[in-house]
């Protein structure tokens, strides 16, 4: 006798973003990760305003991708360090998202980057789904399941501890991995940024960091970053007035 996959009773309304578990319990795993989300959103920010005027985007930072209904559900589930989703709303009937759910949204992320703090091995982890699972076997790999089943555009790999990238692109049902331009950033040209490593100070902590530049390699600023500028370029303009003797306030 043929043996089946062991999987639920579907429901008749399969569940929704409020239906299902935000979180699987696991800690953080280390202090870098969330001021690195915070730092790739808020500086794309500008980007993403110009290119979805009507606001119908949503970034994830940690937060889980429904691909298949599981039990237990998170089983179901992988959760990105960071992610990009273009021409969907950034909230459902007025509630901040808990997830973000394929079946019901089926626009698949743009862009989903991993923050590898061990050695990579579960970021490019191939397995794939057995066609006859049972409940004790393995997980498939995340690299198969974001090349097969929740397929973004770009998968981002960035090993924190030797800050290095790998960027892979999908074309033709496979990812392919990118190489890096002159300036040692990767590409994603329908987007009109780079992403590359950046050594400086964010959040009061010097270290390398994933960054943005645009397509002409100039580094996109935070707001606070952009704040810092203007007020530096206002103090220059209000010295220079006062050398030719005219007073800034008048």
């Amino acid at each position: 006798m043929t043996a089946t996959i062991n999987s639920p009773t579907l429901p008749q309304t399969l569940p929704d973003h409020t239906q299902l578990p935000e979180s699987d319990g696991t800690f953080v795993k280390n202090f870098q990760e969330h001021p690195q989300s915070i730092l790739l959103t808020d500086s794309l920010d500008t980007i993403l305003q110009n290119r979805h005027p009507d606001g119908q985007y949503c970034i994830g930072q940690d937060c889980g991708i429904y691909w298949r209904l599981t039990d237990p559900p998170e089983r179901g589930a992988e959760a990105p360090d960071w992610f990009y989703v273009p021409n969907v709303p950034p909230s459902i009937k007025n509630q901040m998202r808990r997830s973000y759910v394929l079946w019901k949204e089926l626009i698949p992320p743009f862009i989903v980057l991993e923050f590898v703090s061990g050695d990579g091995s579960e970021e490019r982890d191939k397995t794939p789904l057995p066609l006859h699972e049972t409940e004790t076997e393995q997980k498939p790999g995340k690299f198969w399941i974001y090349e097969r089943i929740i397929r973004p555009a770009f998968y981002g790999i960035y090993e924190v501890n030797r800050a290095s990238i790998e960027m892979y692109h999908l074309v033709d049902g496979e990812y392919r991995l990118l190489a890096p331009n002159e300036r040692g950033h990767y590409p994603i040209s329908s987007l009109g940024v780079e992403l590359g490593i950046w050594q400086g100070e964010y959040q009061n902590v010097e270290l390398p960091w994933l960054r943005w530049w645009d397509a002409r390699g100039n580094l996109l600023l935070t707001g606070h970053e952009r704040a810092k500028v203007a007020e530096m370029k206002a103090e220059r303009l209000a010295a220079q007035l006062q050398a030719a003797g005219i007073e800034p306030d008048v």
